[in-house]
């Protein structure tokens, strides 16, 4: 499962800077967040595109690729306000994800309608994002001071994760990928509307929460429908 520990805690550490900014300051972050949100879904679905034909050999290095990954993901926070090298990094991190995707993807392309999963999934995280990132602009409820009890049950599900790779119990898996997709939800809310304040202190912050929120309910469905499909 693709899940990732983000610092929530530090979603409102530019509160303060939020108050100085004007609004057509916002809307210019805004924007600027959505379009590098939306080239990372592109270069992600490139990663995975290279990926599926190669992902024996990424099941094999899983672990040295897994770590390149998280390096790509830190080292980011060290460059992101460096022009040019902050968007090499960026888009490094987000084709690396579709790497790390792609068995998953090829083990569900194996299976009978494995395509139409594949598509279900993509389908239903596109609606509930969509859901939910319209409900973060509608309603008058604040989710964004709900950033640590959010970073506590995500360190929960990833040590429930990391527990069962141990036990592989399939209902433990489902119960866990279920869970992910309920909370990314909510973290769709959440992120949404520190973007929608100018929160974060850069557009590329905002947009990666937003690519793993995506991502992180992409994997869950993919194998919750690769579960419930399988004729296993």
């Amino acid at each position: 499962m693709g899940l990732y520990d983000r610092d929530y805690a530090r979603a409102n550490t530019f509160a303060s800077q939020t108050n100085s900014r004007s609004e057509a300051q916002i809307v210019s972050f805004v924007k600027e967040t959505y379009k590098l949100f939306a080239a990372s879904m592109m270069a992600g679905a490139v990663g995975a595109y290279v990926g599926v034909p190669l992902a024996g050999t990424i099941q094999a290095m899983f672990w040295p690729l897994f770590f390149v990954e998280i390096g790509l993901l830190i080292g980011l926070q060290f460059v992101k306000n460096k022009p040019g090298i902050n968007l090499l990094v960026m888009f490094a991190f987000v084709f690396m994800t579709g790497l790390m995707l792609a068995p998953l993807l090829s083990v569900t392309l194996g299976m009978s309608g494995g395509a139409s999963i594949i598509g279900n999934a993509f389908a239903m995280t596109s609606v509930v994002f969509g859901a939910m990132s319209f409900y973060a602009i509608k309603t008058t409820k604040d989710f964004t001071g709900y950033g640590k009890p959010l970073m506590i049950a995500l360190f929960v599900i990833i040590g429930f994760s990391i527990l069962n790779i141990f036990l592989g119990n399939p209902m433990i898996n489902i119960i866990i990928s279920g869970v992910v997709v309920i909370l990314f939800s909510i973290l769709v809310i959440f992120d949404t509307q520190n973007i929608m304040n100018g929160a974060y202190e850069t557009p590329i912050d905002g947009a990666i929460a937003l690519y793993l929120d995506f991502l992180n309910i992409f994997t869950a469905l993919l194998q919750l429908f690769g579960i419930f499909g399988s004729e296993d």
